[in-house]
């Protein structure tokens, strides 16, 4: 559940440039506490973006990647894409004393002790939640990652735990995913899966999510799938198509 509406103040400490498409932004300030007080390895933020000249700010929801408690600092990863969007530029000219309101944070998923194998899943904008769910990995755990890139250099070093193994999948040009077809390829695991799939919507949610859910038989107490971005829309239209699709799947027939 997402946490209370109350906005805090952050400030940029210092950045840095992961790959060609990835920037990390470290912040400080007063939302600290709220997000060291999270309870799931998925936690988000809404960060708001005040337009010049704009009186309705913008808010784009993105996932913690790291947590720094001695300093009092957490990370959060932002993709780039030239001049596309609004969090992605400020994120690539941001510097040290940049002011931005958040509120959150919320969350959903933590990895279950219970669980004899774990898969995650997911693009670029999935890898801050895989990471923060690898480190948060039960001891003895095992499992596997489901990673896709648009290029080599875009892959990451990600803390996989003795027992996780990744692969690392190429999306062909912007929109064609191979992320099902690396997924439905594999060798199913043997006992209780837990499932995290998120990314881009069309490709966690009408074409993973049926196959995990219906095929796979996986409950939805293990399974956490969602959508956190869809080709050409906005976050905002992005909401209203997830508030359609819940309405489609509500209707259709059971069996």
């Amino acid at each position: 559940m997402p946490g209370p509406r109350v906005p805090h103040d952050l400030h940029v400490v210092s950045t840095e440039t992961l790959t060609p498409h990835l920037t990390r932004v470290w912040f400080g300030g007063d939302g600290f506490d709220a997000i060291a007080a999270r309870s799931h390895t998925d936690a988000y933020v809404k960060l708001v973006f005040l337009q010049p000249g704009d009186a309705d700010p913008i808010r784009r929801t993105y996932t913690i990647q790291r947590v720094d408690d001695e300093n009092r600092l957490f990370a959060i990863d932002f993709v780039i894409h030239g001049d596309e969007g609004v969090a992605g530029p400020w994120a690539a000219n941001a510097e040290p004393g940049d002011r931005l309101p958040m509120m959150g944070p919320g969350g959903g998923y933590t990895p279950s002790a219970d669980a004899d194998f774990h898969l995650l899943i997911g693009d670029e904008t999935a890898l801050p939640a895989i990471s923060a769910a690898l480190r948060a990995m039960p001891d003895g755990a095992r499992g596997a990652v489901y990673a896709e890139t648009g290029d080599v250099a875009d892959e990451l070093a990600l803390p996989l735990p003795e027992g996780f193994e990744v692969h690392w999948v190429r999306r062909i040009g912007d929109d064609h995913s191979q992320l099902r077809d690396a997924v439905l390829d594999a060798p199913w695991p043997d006992g209780m899966v837990q499932v995290f799939a998120h990314g881009e919507a069309e490709v966690t949610m009408r074409q993973l999510r049926p196959y995990l859910r219906k095929e796979r038989g996986i409950p939805a107490a293990l399974a956490s799938i969602s959508g956190y971005w869809r080709h050409g829309r906005s976050e905002e239209a992005f909401r209203t198509w997830k508030r359609d699709l819940a309405t489609e799947d509500a209707a259709a027939p059971v069996g």
